[in-house]
């Protein structure tokens, strides 16, 4: 008769083996290059694809006319599909900055998931993409703040992964950051909050609360900064690994 410590412990043992033995569907791209000046992978950005399906998004981040590319793409059955080593630069971020980080693309990992934008992320897409995102996390050290959306990275400009996508169940996990409601302190600390997690304010205040409003907010309205914006960004930085 198997024990309730037995079972646990194949659990735990499955589950590790999954992560092992998650093998994407090479399907190169030619659209990569060197990551510059020595870089590694910090981030890990998230993106939907807003395209009609997967094989049409894998088209497009495979057409060197188009210059774009990601390191993965994971279609809605849950299949993934490699694109580019995980040790060169995909062509994902564009312009963006996240905190000291100028070129992202040099100092980061592109998963796109296809999603028209509008609809909920399927079950099997986000168990792939869990799995993805661990073995990632641990082969280049990225600590769950590290994970972070497009529409983190270039506020006003992008919006995916939009805000269909359940960041609390990532991080759940450990495979992102959520932040647990801190002292609310006004809008200079709201940004001050901000900016120490690492989106930039050199923006219009509205782009600013819009990019944090649609990855921790998606609900709100109005705009007007709210205590519930300024008691979630002052929890930001209290993860572990950010105190």
């Amino acid at each position: 008769m198997e024990t309730a410590t037995h079972v646990v412990g194949i659990q735990a043992f499955i589950a590790v083996s999954a992560i092992t033995d998650l093998t994407p569907d090479w399907h190169p791209s030619p659209n990569f290059g060197p990551r510059r000046d020595g870089a590694t992978p910090r981030l890990i950005v998230v993106h939907y694809t807003a395209m009609k399906d997967c094989q049409a998004a894998l088209r497009t981040l495979c057409n060197p006319e188009n210059e774009v590319s990601a390191h993965y793409l994971i279609d809605t059955s849950g299949q993934v599909f490699q694109m580019v080593q995980e040790e060169d630069r995909a062509w994902h971020a564009g312009a963006g900055r996240w905190g000291d980080i100028c070129d992202v693309n040099s100092s980061s990992i592109g998963i796109e998931l296809s999603n028209c934008g509008f609809s909920p992320f399927a079950a099997r897409q986000m168990n792939a993409l869990e799995l993805l995102l661990s073995g990632i996390m641990t082969r280049w050290n990225i600590p769950p703040e590290g994970i972070i959306g497009h529409s983190d990275m270039a506020p006003g400009r992008k919006i995916d992964p939009g805000a269909r996508f359940d960041w609390q169940r990532l991080a759940r996990q450990d495979l992102a950051v959520w932040p647990k409601p801190g002292k609310p302190a006004g809008k200079a600390q709201f940004c001050a909050d901000l900016a120490a997690f690492g989106y930039r304010t050199d923006v219009e205040f509205d782009v600013l609360l819009d990019a944090f409003r649609l990855r921790f907010r998606p609900s709100a309205r109005g705009r007007d900064l709210e205590v519930e914006d300024q008691a979630l960004a002052a929890g930001l930085t209290s993860h572990p690994s950010l105190a």
